[in-house]
């Protein structure tokens, strides 16, 4: 109980807690993303094991579909570092074509493209397994790759933005903000089941929820993912007014660089004029004191000159 003296943050701790207060409604606007990744690795998988799945004799696990977004990622982020950025570049002026930001949104919205995707091959694979016939495991392929586009896009972006935006004592702990938003997103992918089949289950005519049982042929999980698709797109309006306000860090390198290298040149200049004035001033400043001389000297030889003949003229008068 005793009372302790009052403790105050530094300005600098002050100023890094708001840099990351700026950056937290960018966080949160991913974990709806992480919410649809999280789908792709449960139901989709589950989709995966009724479906057709040999290519010639080669029988493909279900599980092993998830590969199929790392794939893309392998082939085209080179592509995206040698031929879209430059291409960008050309028309954007930014040394990255785009910026993290920028990335991030395109990611959004092809989260949101894969959702929508991925309730039409449903509908698709629902129909033709109630007539009997099964269609290919690689259908799952199409939401897949678009997928793993927008995890290109967002992921690569988010890392960059939180490593570059982030204070300097934070840039290690800032690049750990995708795997909380990785985690919050698949936590809230657990609540949305419980919720819609909780929800669904009091208003359907069939009172069973969209995601009851284990036979997803009988169940309504395209419309889960229409509704993620929906509700991605919600997100995106909910990022797009976040990353209107925020503005970026200035660049270090360049506030650095450009500016004192114009100071330096302007600080020459003025040296050279300064150093040119100064010149000029001594020079009339001798050329001043030279005249004053030769003046008073003339005028010291004309009063010597009139000394005698003064002289001679007292003497005859």
């Amino acid at each position: 109980m005793q009372p302790a003296p009052w403790k105050v943050c530094s300005v600098t701790q002050v100023e890094e807690v708001k840099i990351l207060t700026r950056m937290l409604p960018i966080l949160g606007s991913t974990i709806i993303m992480n919410t649809c990744l999280a789908q792709l690795q449960t139901f989709s998988v589950q989709q995966g094991n009724d479906m057709y799945r040999k290519i010639g004799k080669h029988d493909f696990p279900a599980p092993s579909v998830p590969v199929i977004p790392l794939v893309f990622m392998v082939i085209l982020i080179p592509a995206y570092e040698f031929f879209f950025v430059p291409f960008a570049r050309k028309f954007t002026g930014h040394p990255a074509g785009i910026t993290q930001l920028q990335r991030v949104g395109v990611g959004l919205v092809l989260s949101a493209v894969s959702m929508a995707v991925a309730g039409i091959v449903e509908v698709k694979r629902r129909d033709q397994a109630l007539k009997g016939h099964l269609i290919s495991l690689f259908w799952l392929s199409f939401q897949y790759g678009i997928f793993g586009i927008a995890d290109m896009f967002t992921l690569v972006g988010l890392l960059d933005f939180f490593y570059k935006e982030a204070p300097s004592s934070m840039k290690s702990l800032s690049t750990s903000f995708t795997w909380l938003s990785l985690s919050f997103g698949y936590f809230l992918s657990t609540v949305f089941v419980n919720l819609i089949n909780a929800v669904t289950k009091r208003i359907t005519p069939s009172r069973q929820g969209w995601l009851h049982g284990q036979l997803l042929d009988y169940n309504n999980l395209n419309l889960f993912y229409w509704f993620l698709a929906i509700l991605s797109c919600l997100n995106f309006l909910l990022y797009l007014y976040s990353a209107s306000w925020y503005k970026y860090k200035p660049d270090d390198r360049e506030s650095n660089n450009k500016p004192k290298a114009k100071d330096s040149d302007e600080g020459l200049l003025l040296a050279k004029e300064s150093s040119g004035a100064k010149t000029d001033e001594e020079e009339s400043e001798q050329n001043a004191a030279k005249r004053n001389e030769e003046e008073s000297a003339q005028e010291t030889d004309d009063a010597e000159a009139k000394a005698p003949s003064s002289e001679q003229s007292n003497g005859t008068k």
